[in-house]
């Protein structure tokens, strides 16, 4: 994630977005959990939960390295961006499980409603979608009581190092008073991430909590745990 889009190119970013239905199930969120925390979510692409949340009376803020470039420029992106992982998919199908999708139209309708529902928000409302840079975000310590991290943290294992995994938990713990939840805990061969045991070390160094819950979502084969950090004195 970048502050902007100097020195960064568009083609670089993949601007791709899960719905408001899979993130609830992604992150085993309650309707109380939606409704009565302060919500960040973070890096969220092309997602719709700020969107829906927001709708039926959530807090959630969006923050991510696209949001430097304007909307219209990111649905184009976007659109792209989903014919191409669509037609990828499509070659390895029996790495997925199709229960949650029955095939593969299902899916890239799911995936263009995130879209549509994503841009139009920001259009409308972009205070709620703000460019970030990690490992350091424009954030207050403890602004927010849930902080939603999705398909970054461990899933690039290979491109994203320790240090900066370390650097990363850090800045969630210090703008997140409640609870973190990070999905998935693999990587891109669905394999346990090389990261996962010096990031517990770090959790429990600086005195949080963890566990590794298992989700109500399960798309990429074997995908289907989540890592949940949380401060036992504000937990939920």
């Amino acid at each position: 994630m970048a502050s902007s889009g100097i020195g960064l190119d568009l083609e670089r970013i993949i601007f791709i977005g899960r719905t408001f239905e899979e993130y609830r199930d992604i992150f085993n969120l309650s309707n109380e959990d939606i409704l009565n925390n302060k919500i960040l979510d973070c890096p969220a692409g092309a997602c719709s939960f700020t969107s829906i949340a927001n709708r039926l009376g959530g807090n959630v803020t969006a923050a991510d390295i696209a949001y430097s470039y304007p909307v219209q420029q990111l649905k184009n992106k976007g659109l792209l961006d989903i014919e191409h992982g669509i037609e990828n998919i499509g070659k390895v199908k029996q790495n997925y499980v199709w229960n949650y999708f029955k095939a593969v139209d299902e899916l890239r309708s799911s995936r263009m409603r995130a879209l549509t529902d994503c841009t139009d928000d920001m259009c409308v409302n972009s205070n709620r979608y703000l460019a970030a840079t990690l490992p350091q975000l424009p954030f207050q310590d403890n602004q927010f009581d849930i902080t939603l991290s999705a398909h970054f943290l461990f899933m690039y294992s290979d491109r994203l190092d320790l240090s900066f995994h370390q650097a990363t938990i850090r800045e969630l713990m210090r703008v997140t008073r409640k609870e973190i939840r990070v999905f998935p805990i693999v990587d891109l061969a669905s394999e346990r991430s090389t990261h996962l045991d010096s990031i517990i070390n770090l959790i429990e160094g600086a005195g949080w909590y963890y566990e590794i819950q298992n989700t109500g979502y399960e798309f990429q084969r074997n995908v289907n745990q989540l890592l949940r950090i949380y401060n036992k004195d504000n937990s939920i």
